[in-house]
């Protein structure tokens, strides 16, 4: 396997993931495949199909081109191997940076060892007490998409709670045509699901389609939202 190029074992691992996924579903675990595809992975990074070892360049972008000031308190949701971590670190921000599955978080602190990011094991539907509204900035990249249509009902709230009153939330995901139904993994959102943070009181900021060119190019939105302020606060 070593012998394999980084590209072909990473094809080899997206073809895989879609067995191992639905081996959970069948098993009534539909989130327990994350854990089993990083523990099957051993140390090989390319095992991990959504693992590109830098920051994603929707997100790169961002903290470049954006304007806004990189400073307080963020989050990254479904850190992985924690490439958007350390890039939101080095850009100013306080990080909290949490996987779902415990050996993701053990290879990302083993690969940046002098780390200033908080990694954690902590899951998006289940979150631990004291981040409710307490993050600047919530980055999401990839984890909505890597949950089944069906799942994703909780997240959306799960993530519009974790930003706090003047915050912003920043989603990063794959999309496809209103009446295209996916099949995944990933399951690529259609723009409109992003609604459903409007309806959770967010206000959006800005929304923008771009490609992300591998073999192929493939749609993305990157979309950042406001929690607005209360009065009082």
């Amino acid at each position: 396997m070593k012998s394999q190029s980084f590209a072909e074992r990473r094809t080899r691992a997206r073809q895989r993931a879609g067995t191992v996924q639905a081996e959970f579903e069948r098993q009534g675990d539909p989130l327990g495949w994350f854990e089993a595809l990083y523990l099957a992975a051993g140390e090989d990074e390319a095992q991990v199909p959504w693992a590109d070892l830098e920051p994603h360049p929707g997100l790169h972008w961002w903290i470049a081109k954006s304007g806004v000031l990189h400073e307080g308190r963020a989050i990254d949701v479904g850190c992985g191997l924690g490439d958007n971590a350390e890039a939101l670190s080095d850009a100013g921000y306080e990080v909290t940076a949490f996987d779902l599955s415990e050996r993701a978080v053990v290879w990302a602190r083993s690969r940046f060892e002098k780390t200033r990011v908080d990694y954690c094991q902590a899951d998006l539907l289940d979150m631990p007490e004291g981040w409710e509204g307490g993050f600047d900035l919530v980055q999401e990249c990839y984890t909505l998409q890597a949950m089944q249509p069906h799942l994703r009902s909780g997240a959306f709230p799960a993530l519009a709670n974790l930003v706090a009153p003047g915050g912003r939330l920043l989603v990063i995901c794959r999309v496809r045509p209103q009446d295209e139904t996916p099949e995944g993994p990933p399951w690529p959102l259609a723009v409109s699901e992003l609604d459903a943070f409007l309806q959770l009181g967010l206000e959006l900021e800005h929304m923008e389609q771009f490609d992300v060119v591998e073999e192929t190019a493939t749609p993305h939105v990157r979309a950042s939202y406001i929690k607005p302020m209360q009065a009082g606060e």
